[in-house]
């Protein structure tokens, strides 16, 4: 019954400029412009999803659907891809942001750690009104980014962030970082030569059955195209974006998590090969009046692949103020 309901939901795909570069933006919900008048209320709040690394936004969908049925409806769901990540297709026009200004300005290294940064908050000042509440979802790095995006713009108005997954510290020193540091610092440049020689040739109709053959592998069912997984630029930009991770993400930062603590929620997992259990016991050590919570259901860094209903429905609980189901 729950897989009609999710069935019915409205999911468009839009494409809009923000800091120069085309950006995809899925949303959930009948609302696709909150500055203007619909059939439909405005919104009170906007849940909003800044994915991790590789984290293509198209990924999220389901989680994103669960969410929106969970919370009855009442809110869209948006999820931003990130700058770089996704290629605008032929048949689709790269639409008009609702508030031109801010989407002008081009972003120095936008596909760049810093720049992603300011990119999601370019999207947010164009896009989502300042009467309209913020919830914000980050995701393995989109935790660091949701962090910075409340420091940067500390007038925004968001009334909880959900950091899950949280790589927000040491990432090179971590079970997965140390092996990903060297691959991506080192032999990215050989990823950018073999991925251009062996899949800009490729016609899209072999890389679409290639990413359905991968995707019925891992038992995962993709609603929208993800063709963009193996563009040689969005992997460009995604390698890119993991050097600057391991390399810039070191010290935790403790003066943002202290001026924000009370809105922000944190997710760990038991068996995290990117932010271990160790992280886990630090933060509860450093913050014991924080909401930190260390997974007891076996869900794992990438849950966007098979456990999309069991994450919704522990933000849901978050969001509709219930004690958390470990």
């Amino acid at each position: 019954m729950a897989s009609e309901v999710e069935e019915q939901i409205p999911v468009h795909e839009e494409f809009f400029l923000c800091g120069g570069v085309e950006t995809k933006i899925i949303k959930c919900g009948p609302w696709t412009n909150l500055f203007e008048k619909q059939d439909v209320s405005k919104p009170k709040q906007l849940i909003f999803i800044i994915p991790g690394n590789p984290g293509y936004s198209t990924f999220y969908v389901p989680f994103a659907k669960a969410l929106y049925t969970l919370m009855k409806s009442r809110f869209p769901v948006w999820i931003i891809s990130h700058a770089g990540f996704s290629v605008t297709p032929k048949d689709k026009k790269v639409l008009a942001a609702p508030q031109e200004e801010s989407d002008a300005q081009k972003i120095e290294d936008v596909y760049g750690l810093n720049g992603q940064i300011e990119h999601k908050i370019a999207f947010l000042r164009a896009h989502v009104p300042k009467d309209v509440k913020l919830i914000l979802i980050g995701h393995s790095v989109g935790t660091y980014m949701t962090l910075h995006v409340m420091k940067r713009v500390p007038e925004l108005p968001v009334a909880h962030a959900f950091l899950l997954f949280p790589t927000i510290e040491r990432m090179s020193e971590s079970p997965n970082g140390k092996f990903a540091t060297p691959f991506l610092c080192q032999f990215r440049y050989l990823l950018y030569a073999t991925s251009y020689l062996l899949l800009k040739p490729c016609p899209e109709v072999i890389k679409s059955f290639i990413i359905q053959k991968l995707m019925g592998q891992m038992n995962s069912k993709l609603e929208l195209p993800l063709t963009d997984i193996l563009q040689p630029f969005c992997l460009a930009n995604a390698a890119y974006l993991g050097s600057q991770e391991m390399v810039q993400i070191v010290k935790r930062d403790d003066d943002i998590i202290k001026e924000f603590l009370p809105k922000l929620k944190f997710y760990y997992g038991k068996t995290d090969g990117w932010c271990p259990e160790k992280y886990y016991e630090d933060m509860k050590k450093d913050f014991p009046e924080g909401n930190i919570y260390l997974c007891e259901k076996g869900i794992p860094h990438a849950f966007v692949l098979d456990f999309s209903q069991e994450m919704a429905t522990i933000v849901a609980e978050w969001i509709n103020n219930r004690p958390p189901r470990k």
